[in-house]
């Protein structure tokens, strides 16, 4: 539960991880939930500031960069193995989930927006056929979530086309099986919503 709402953003970055109200949220012994904020420190979503304890960690320009680098390093790679090998049954699994996200965009549904993007692409990366590469490009995804939620609710107020748009394009890459392509929307898309999620960043700080 708490981590799903790091997840959703339900727990904003910076918010304390009181383990007696949360156990108390729960319905549960304060036992496992200091476990799970324990698991929550070591997957990175959470972090310990002196005279508070647990806090749902905040995010930084600097640990941005860091995780989009890699993300564009493993996914880039990903995406070019992915449309190499993918079936067109697959494509179709792909394209149902980009018109559930066009409808999450419609309806502004921030983490249903980001929960189908993620679901379309783990089908183009595990055409690729190595779990190992897969596992690590979800597990950055959990990491960098909160700024995930930065960055899609930027392009949800701006009507940012870029939202679906590199998506549209993937899909059409994959369905021709050109892993330049997409290998080149890949990057070019995860180029921009470091951008955007930096400018997001900077607007908060001044707020």
């Amino acid at each position: 539960m708490i981590h799903e709402a790091i997840l959703n953003g339900d727990l904003p970055a910076g918010s304390r991880l009181r383990i007696r109200d949360l156990a108390a949220q729960v319905g549960t012994s304060v036992m496992p939930v200091r476990e799970a904020i324990r698991r929550l420190e070591e997957a990175g979503l959470a972090e310990r500031e002196p005279h508070k304890g647990a806090v749902v960690k905040n995010l930084s320009l600097k640990e941005l960069a860091h995780v989009y680098d890699v993300r564009r390093l493993l996914e880039t790679e990903a995406a070019r193995l992915g449309s190499q090998h993918i079936s067109a049954k697959d494509c179709d699994r792909m394209q149902a989930q980009y018109e559930l996200m066009r409808t999450a965009i419609t309806e502004e549904r921030v983490v249903a927006v980001l929960d189908h993007d993620e679901e379309m692409l783990s089908i183009l990366y595990g055409a690729a056929g190595n779990p190992v590469l897969v596992k690590m490009i979800r597990d950055l995804w959990q990491q960098c979530r909160a700024y995930k939620i930065v960055g899609a609710k930027a392009r949800l107020e701006d009507r940012d086309d870029s939202l679906w748009r590199y998506q549209e394009e993937l899909l059409a890459a994959a369905r021709k099986n050109d892993a330049v392509a997409a290998a080149s929307i890949s990057d070019a898309s995860l180029t921009d919503a470091s951008d955007r999620i930096r400018a997001g960043l900077a607007a908060q700080a001044e707020a």
